[in-house]
């Protein structure tokens, strides 16, 4: 039996704490699917185009080291939706602190009246990227601060052309 998870956001930019929650996922299953997050009401920095890419090349080691098959996926509406229609019997969570596991929590509750074959996982950041939310960076790159600590240097190079464009 392939244990299969579901792992979603939006994504925007992919930080350091993304790939340590893949990573970390990517150890407890077989197959992981990354969905991001489409919602045509928002505006993100990055076009889906460009947050699959990112998504893409930033998986493609944690896949070879970890033999994990890791899909990326686009999907709008639910989460527990798209991770039924891709046959996920868990949903990982990265927890950074107190505020995500309360939000997570209900989370959790909702999706199992929903989907109760599909379990919710947490994974606890680790303590070096435990701080980093990808609202954060977007918001040190538009005041034009260093994002350097909390990106991949291939994320660092998408942030800094995309920065140079908008100036």
């Amino acid at each position: 039996m392939t244990r299969t998870g579901f792992y979603s956001g939006s994504f925007d930019p992919v930080t350091l704490g993304h790939t340590d929650v893949i990573r970390r996922a990517a150890g407890l299953l077989d197959r992981l699917v990354i969905g991001i997050g489409v919602n045509p009401g928002k505006v993100a920095m990055f076009p889906t185009a460009d947050r699959i890419a990112m998504l893409e090349d930033e998986v493609r080691p944690i896949a070879r080291d970890t033999k994990t098959k890791i899909e990326v996926v686009t999907f709008s509406g639910l989460a527990v939706d798209a991770a039924a229609s891709h046959g996920a019997s868990v949903i990982v969570r990265g927890l950074r602190d107190g505020t995500d596991f309360d939000y997570e929590m209900q989370m959790a509750g909702m999706n199992g009246e929903m989907a109760p074959d599909i379990q919710t996982v947490y994974v606890a950041a680790s303590p070096a990227v435990r701080h980093i939310a990808a609202n954060l960076v977007r918001a040190v790159v538009s005041m034009g601060g260093d994002p350097s600590p909390f990106v991949s240097k291939d994320v660092l190079k998408r942030l800094k052309t995309k920065s140079a464009k908008g100036k």
